[in-house]
């Protein structure tokens, strides 16, 4: 047959009952004939309670030290499915993320992967061993210990398909699937049968949590199929690939949001070319993601440039530029913390326009106030209050009738 890489998320790992749970649908993938490589992330909110021990300590904790500890949380997942699955009678062997040969850059706390040194697994698999390897974590070329971000588990997931060259990834998680939107919060949101890369890429961009953006963009990137599917129900799930059977009419394909947005403000900006490149190059230079960018100019040949961040982030952000403050040649800096993003995505909106106009006119109609605006061609997002971000989410999903479209099973 051929290889199939697994991943299993935090929910689906959180106790013994539930690991012997993924033990047996890994096991079901190896009787159908197949290799298996299995990625896993830390058991339940492992990671969350690690990272508040760390600010018992410190509420700003270096980076380096966070990803030592942040890194140990997927070490005992890795150990206990193993041993599962030896139990069961199957060979399987575990390993972190640097001995499986996962190499990144130097960026602690978001680091990208680099290459992988796929011998090592090749070799156990041509065994007819069950690899089992850490999510969210690799080592640089020095030997330093570095995570890959929140949701790293899925980007080592379709990673290892990408090296391993296998036939699909398939990304087993708490929902049965992609939805139009987070059925946690949004009355009528509906599992999608298949999605394109690019939709799903900015859906994971815009907070749709059920996959990592980037490792949709690797998927992308290597033409690797992804299956989005429940750990614990038996039913279809979504596949994620390039080309889609579009579902009739359906312009808008899902509702985003992502709550704890800040927009910061600096001020004072000389009119001056690079002025742009030089305060967002530093910010890059810091590991620190800007989303929505508005700029102003005003007649006194100053300027102001405002951006949109994760509220986590402000720290770091206005430390930086603060540091840089002579350098980048500003004024002051203000920002307005309690904001949300709300982002509508389709690829159908590429041959119909009008759709951001309606989308402004629905929140309108809602007395929803927007503060900044994003638009691509297949995305229209929006930053406003994040009190309204759920009513703004709804509203959407209804007026653009995401909820009244039918499913098509495909897998």
């Amino acid at each position: 047959m051929g290889l199939i890489v697994q991943k299993f998320g935090g929910t689906s790992v959180g106790d013994i009952d539930r690991i012997f749970n993924v033990a047996n649908r890994v096991i079901e993938e190896k009787k159908r004939g197949n290799d298996v490589v299995v990625v896993v992330s830390a058991m339940g909110k492992t990671t969350d309670q690690l990272v508040q021990l760390a600010k018992a300590i410190d509420d700003h904790p270096p980076k380096r030290e966070m990803d030592m500890l942040l890194s140990t949380g997927e070490q005992v997942t890795i150990s206990l499915l193993t041993t599962a699955l030896i139990k069961k009678g199957f060979e399987a062997i575990s390993f972190t993320g640097w001995q499986a040969g996962i190499q990144t850059e130097k960026l602690h706390g978001n680091a990208r992967i680099l290459n992988i040194e796929t011998k090592k697994l090749s070799s156990l698999l041509e065994e007819g061993k069950i690899v089992v390897v850490a999510g969210f974590q690799g080592v640089t070329e020095d030997g330093e210990i570095t995570t890959l971000g929140r949701g790293g588990s899925d980007t080592t997931a379709v990673a290892l398909a990408a090296a391993l060259k296998a036939e699909r990834c398939d990304i087993y998680t708490d929902v049965t699937g992609v939805f139009t939107s987070d059925p946690r919060y949004i009355k009528g949101a509906r599992k999608l049968s298949s999605i394109s890369y690019d939709e799903m890429l900015e859906l994971a961009n815009l907070g749709a949590g059920v996959l990592h953006p980037r490792a949709v963009e690797f998927a992308k990137n290597y033409s690797i199929p992804l299956v989005v599917r429940s750990s614990m129900e038996r039913e279809n799930g979504t596949i994620i690939e390039e080309e889609i059977s579009m579902e009739q009419n359906l312009v808008v394909r899902g509702v985003a949001f992502e709550d704890d947005i800040t927009r910061i403000t600096v001020e004072g900006l000389k009119d001056e070319i690079n002025s742009l490149s030089s305060i967002f190059g530093v910010l890059a230079d810091h590991g620190i993601n800007v989303d929505i960018i508005i700029q102003s100019r005003i007649h006194d040949q100053t300027g102001s440039v405002s951006f949109s961040i994760k509220t986590d982030d402000l720290h770091d952000t206005i430390h930086v530029l603060e540091r840089n403050k002579e350098k980048l040649g500003f004024d002051s800096i203000t920002y307005e913390e309690g904001l949300a993003k709300v982002s509508i995505v389709g690829s159908g909106m590429i041959s119909n326009p009008g759709v951001a106009a309606e989308m402004f006119a629905i929140l309108a109609e809602n007395h929803i106030s927007v503060k900044m605006v994003s638009t691509s061609e297949i995305k229209v997002s929006t930053v406003i209050d994040q009190k309204d971000m759920e009513k703004a989410a709804q509203v959407l999903h209804d007026g653009f009738g995401l909820a009244q479209q039918k499913t098509k099973a495909t897998i």
